[in-house]
């Protein structure tokens, strides 16, 4: 089991939470948690069996709307 937390802009809503969470269980992570900050950047922790690319998830956030990972 593998634990990461990202840090993910473009986030301001619930809706947007739903849609992360959604585009990122779909790459077969076992849970996803978001503590949201409007506007800023939302720490995403993602547990899956295996490590995750980093492009992986970017993918999965850019899928999901205009999310970035923070720095990218």
């Amino acid at each position: 089991m593998t634990t990461m937390t990202y840090s993910v802009t473009g986030m301001t809503c619930e809706h947007c939470v739903h849609a992360v969470t959604e585009e990122l269980t779909r790459l077969g992570v076992t849970e996803v948690n978001v503590e949201l900050v409007a506007g800023g950047a939302s720490s995403v922790t993602v547990t899956s069996d295996a490590p995750l690319s980093p492009e992986a998830i970017s993918a999965a956030l850019d899928e999901a709307g205009d999310y970035r990972l923070a720095g990218s």
